[in-house]
Parts: structure tokens; sequence; C-alpha cells
């Protein structure tokens, strides 16, 4: 039986509206004419699709220069107009020119995001992208422009600077405007759209012998990118855990707003209101702010515990060893004995196997736990590395066509454990004060990194050969023993209930990592969570969800 559409009805929706807002004006003493006033354009579904476009396109920049780079450097017309790169017997030492120019924009990123220490909490997120784009858009210019190696130079440090600003400040900014229980696979789209590159771009272009679009054009396509993202995040809220404008200067009617659209559920909704009231929390721990000094403060924060693991985890994931294949993946397989046009054709597909392997961490996210994706990645990867490098010895056909395999596999295994992961983790261990800065930091780690494994990896196999794999092994296995003793679960909890587990760890002398593991740690909003963090915000607030709750909707992580 359908409901009836008469006054009466709407009158018994109205009264229950009504109750509704009374309850929230009482509770958090917000006004919900305010509430309503902020309410964003999008919601639910709506809002998290398009928040997920807006930070995939930001991280398809990433992964599309990889993707171009890698077989730009040897096409004819690229090394017309920049002979520096050419690496032939004659010219030994432009392996590490070849090296620089590709390595040069991981400069430029690593001031990107160290430049968001200081912007990053001033400008908000969704400014800092508008501005990192912008500055994306110059470079991208300058690129296309390049008739000098110099200029060319100049223009992927510019370049670099934008996508700094940007890989620094979109997982934040994604993660804070996800819902727990989706925030893993959100994060993890990014991910897939990293790999998402433009190797099939240069194959096209390859032909194009004659001109110098052969190079030009493939740069220019990622203006298209960038003019995409800082239009469309001007459709996108503010996230309601930026601490400068919203809780900090009282603007909690917009934070109520933007977490009701992200809910898709009224403000006067338990879960509304329980993260609502977490933030609160979080704001009322770190009240007395002490600027980037805070980074290394301990206690009941952990805050230095928790910068250590996010920039210690950027630097490993370039330690696995991928930028060996994402960036010289064209000149692997040429050393591996196939022809210029082979080898591009196998590149492309080495990088479309990527990206459709990149989904199995997808639908795992949420279900295994960032740990244990991590833990079966570095495995996979050393075992990968260890064979190419008694592959690499033994040097006949059979193990050259083998080896080709090999480098599909490792890509395998790293976009399992490590592609999307590594961006999603240290948005999540970090608290509400830190997470800018430290994101910041992590993210200068990974470009550091990037660098130095960019830099060395031509020079090493012009002087170790296949001993370079070898290296690459034993990285891996390091990693191993790290992740296992030190990197707690953060998969299945709100950013604020990470405060809590930081926190009870601290009180009872406990391994923060043992404690993740638990599902009896009291959620974020709750009295026990106060108690546990040693603060009150003020607010009465009876969280309608007991700590036991947490297990139906936690992984099983390792």
């Amino acid at each position: 039986m359908s409901l009836p559409s008469s006054n009466q009805g709407k009158h018994q929706i109205s009264i229950a509206e009504k109750t509704n807002h009374e309850q929230v004006t009482q509770q958090f003493d917000l006004n919900p004419a305010d509430v309503a006033a902020h309410a964003p354009s999008l919601r639910g579904r709506k809002l998290a699709a398009a928040a997920a476009f807006v930070a995939g396109t930001g991280f398809t920049l990433f992964g599309y220069d990889q993707g171009v780079m890698s077989s730009l450097i040897t096409g004819n017309q690229f090394e017309a107009m920049f002979p520096q790169v050419v690496v032939d017997a004659s010219h030994s030492n432009h392996a590490t020119l070849q090296s620089f120019i590709i390595a040069i924009y991981e400069v430029g990123c690593l001031f990107g995001a160290l430049s968001n220490l200081w912007v990053g909490d001033k400008l908000g997120r969704r400014r800092t992208i508008v501005t990192g784009g912008s500055i994306m858009i110059v470079g991208a210019i300058l690129q296309t422009t390049s008739f000098s190696f110099a200029q060319l130079t100049v223009a992927r440090i510019v370049t670099g600077y934008g996508n700094g600003l940007i890989t620094s400040t979109v997982p934040t900014y994604h993660a804070e405007l996800s819902p727990s229980a989706k925030r893993g696979r959100m994060i993890m789209m990014e991910g897939t759209l990293i790999v998402a590159g433009g190797q099939w771009v240069d194959l096209a272009l390859f032909f194009v012998n004659w001109s110098s679009a052969q190079w030009r054009a493939p740069i220019a396509l990622q203006l298209v990118f960038e003019i995409i993202m800082v239009t469309c995040i001007g459709f996108l809220p503010e996230s309601p855990r930026w601490r400068v404008p919203l809780m900090k200067q009282g603007r909690n009617a917009e934070a109520m707003a933007i977490i009701s659209a992200m809910e898709d559920k009224d403000p006067s909704d338990p879960d509304v209101q329980r993260t609502y009231y977490g933030i609160r929390e979080a704001v009322a721990v770190e009240a007395s702010s002490q600027g980037m000094r805070e980074l290394i403060t301990g206690g009941r924060s952990q805050n230095l515990r928790r910068t250590t693991i996010a920039v210690v985890l950027m630097m490993m994931q370039q330690l696995t060893g991928i930028n060996l294949v994402t960036f010289y993946a064209t000149i692997l397989f040429q050393r591996l004995g196939l022809s210029d046009v082979n080898a591009r054709i196998t590149a492309a597909a080495n990088g479309t196997e990527y990206f459709f392997a990149s989904f199995i961490a997808y639908y795992a996210i949420d279900y295994v736990g960032r740990r244990q994706l991590m833990l079966i990645g570095a495995v996979g990867q050393c075992i990968v590395m260890i064979l190419l490098g008694i592959l690499g010895y033994i040097n006949n056909d059979p193990a050259q066509i083998v080896s080709v395999v090999l480098l599909f596999a490792f890509n395998t295994f790293f976009s399992i454990g490590w592609l999307g992961v590594a961006w999603l983790y240290p948005a999540e261990i970090s608290g509400l004060r830190t997470r800018a800065p430290t994101n910041a930091l992590s993210t200068a780690s990974n470009w550091t990194f990037n660098f130095v494994v960019v830099m060395i990896i031509g020079p090493a196999f012009n002087n170790i050969s296949w001993r370079t794999y070898i290296v690459f092994a034993v990285m891996n296995a390091v990693i191993i023993p790290v992740v296992y003793f030190f990197f707690p679960e953060t998969g299945g909890r709100s950013l604020e209930d990470l405060d809590v587990v930081f926190a009870l760890a601290y009180n009872t002398g406990q391994d923060p990592v043992k404690v993740s593991l638990r599902k009896d740690v009291p959620l974020a909003g709750s009295l026990e969570a106060d108690v546990i963090l040693g603060v009150s915000t003020g607010i009465q607030y009876y969280s309608p969800r007991t700590p036991s709750s947490f297990s139906a909707g936690a992984e099983t992580p390792a």
C-alpha cells in the first residue's frame, strides 16, 4: 500500500524533521538553519564519486608523467632535440644525464611537497590543489615548448613543484571526505589511476618520426587533466577536518553540513553525530597547538611515532624498485633483446597489466587490511627481484623471455601491496593537527627516494648489471619485518578512532600494533574515548554504538 500524499502525511514528516533539528540544536548548540545553509550541492554517492573523480585526475597526472617519459627519452625526435640523453659507446656518461632529466621532476615534487608544511593548513585542501594544478599547467606549457635541455630541465622542476603540492594534499583531502567503511577503496582508486599512464600514447606517436609532435603532443596532453582538476574541484566542499577555518574558528555548522552530506544522512543521525563529535574531540585534544614542533611530540598523541611511520613507509615504497620498471620499462625491454617497436608495445602492455592488477587491492583493501597487503606485496617483490638477478646472470634467450614475464609479475605484486596503500596510509595514521605536515613530509620522503632511485638505476645497470636486481631484493626483504613489527592496522576505523588507538597504547604501555589489531577499542566520540584521550569537549554525547560493535566493520588484518 502506497504512502498517502495528504497534508497530514506532510505534517507528520515536518514534525519528525523539526524534532531532529531540535535534537541537533540541543546537543551540539548548532542552528539547523545554519547547517542547511552550508549544505553542499552534492551528497552521498554523488559526492563520493565527484571526490574520487577529482582525486583520481590529480593522481593520473602523477602516473602519466612516469608512463610518458619512460618511452619519450628513446624516441628519435626527442634524442634529436636533446642529444644529451643519447647513450651509446661514445657517450656512456650520458646515462647520468638521461637519468637526470627524468629525476629532476622529482626534485620539483620534493620542494612542492615540503611547501605544504607551511601552506597546507593555511590554504586548505581545495585551494592547495588548485594552486598545484595551476603551477602544473604553467610547467606543462614550458615542457611542451622546450627547445633546449636547460629549458626542459626548468620546466620539469616547475611541473614537479605543482605535482608535489597535489600529491601531498589529494590523499588527505580524499580520505577526510570518505566514510571509514569505504575510505580504503576510495583511495585505492587513486592508486589505480596512477598507472593509467601514457605508454599507449607514446606508442601511437612513436611512428610520427618526422615531427617533434612525437614527444610534444604526449607532454601537452596532461594539460587536459590539469584543467579538469582545477575546474571540477570548485564544485566540491572543503574537508570538514580542515582544522583552520572550520572547527578551529567556530564554523561548526559548516562542518556538520559537510559530514551530513558525506554520510548522506540527517544531522541528527547517530553516525553523523559520532563523526562530528569525534572531530570536535580531536580538536580539543590538539587545542594547545605547538606548530611544527607538534610533529616531534609523544604522549597520548604519539605524533613523532606516527610521522616517522608515514615517512618511512613512503621511503620504502620507492626502495622496492618500482621505478626501475616504471621509468625504464622501454629501456629494460630493449636490454632484454626486443626491438624499438616491440619494446614499446611490451612496455605499454606492461602498463595495462599494471592498471588491471591494481583492482585486486581495490576490492581487497577493506576486507584484508593494510598490513597484509603490504606484506604480500613485499614478499612477492623480493622473490621476483631474486629471480631477475639469477636470470640476468644466466643471460640467454630463455632467461630473457622469463625476465620479461617477471617484470609483469613485479608490477602485479607492487600494485597489490604498495601502489595505493602507500598513499592511503599516511593520511590515516596521522592526527588531525599534524595530518597536513605529516603528509607533506611523507610525500617529500617519497619524492626524495624516487629521485635517488631513478638517478642510480641507469649508472647501476651500466656498472653492476644484473646485481642491481639483487640490491632491490635485499631492500624488499628488509621491508617485511619493518611492516610486521612497526606498522599498526588502520582499516575499519574512522580517522579519529586511530587517535584513541595510540592514546590507549600509550596509557597502557602496550605496542600500538597490537592495540590496532584489537576489536574492543572504544570508538571516537564515546565517553570511554574521552577518558582515554584525557579531554572534555563540553558536549554531553553518548554514542549509540558500543565499542564491541567495531568488530562488525573491521577487517581481519594480519
